[in-house]
């Protein structure tokens, strides 16, 4: 079974790479040239992931859902690996943070901590709801992408 399923993978892999989908991803600047680029060579990278993204909704629905199951399954289990990470690195952090408080160590000023707080909530919610809509309007018309996506993120989650 596992055998079966490697060369349907290999299969789909082969024929990925042989259509303009591959040749799309291929032309994504390296880490090298991304650090020394200017404000309009980023500008053409979201052009760029625009029309990657653009690129597979006119795929067939085979390639959209081998594309939404292992971009979520990738995402989920990177998900799942740098979340565990970052809660035990924040529960500690708070931990010790608390612990030096009560030890007098440190003084916190939480009223400037929830000010700040309220800042950072402000522009969250300005800059959210764009790229809430764009991620919104991304799945409506690519559903079979984005419920293969879904799935492969779940099951990403899933596998630690």
């Amino acid at each position: 079974m596992v055998f079966q399923i490697s060369c349907i993978c290999r299969n789909i892999v082969r024929r990925i790479k042989q259509k303009s989908l591959w040749l799309t991803l291929h032309q994504i600047p390296q880490k090298k040239e991304i650090d020394t680029l200017g404000k309009s060579d980023e500008e053409n990278i979201k052009s760029s992931l625009e029309r990657i993204l653009s690129e597979i909704g006119k795929t067939t629905p085979t390639k959209q859902m081998v594309l939404g199951v292992s971009s979520g399954w990738l995402s989920g289990f990177l998900a799942m690996r740098i979340g565990k990470t970052t809660a035990l690195a924040l529960g500690g952090g708070i931990i010790l943070l608390q612990i030096a408080s009560e030890k007098g160590y440190i003084k916190i000023n939480w009223d400037k901590v929830n000010s700040k707080i309220d800042r950072v909530e402000k522009v969250v919610n300005q800059h959210q709801s764009t790229w809430v809509d764009k991620v919104v309007k991304f799945a409506q018309s690519n559903t079979t992408f984005s419920s293969g996506f879904l799935g492969g993120f779940l099951i990403g989650l899933a596998s630690h």
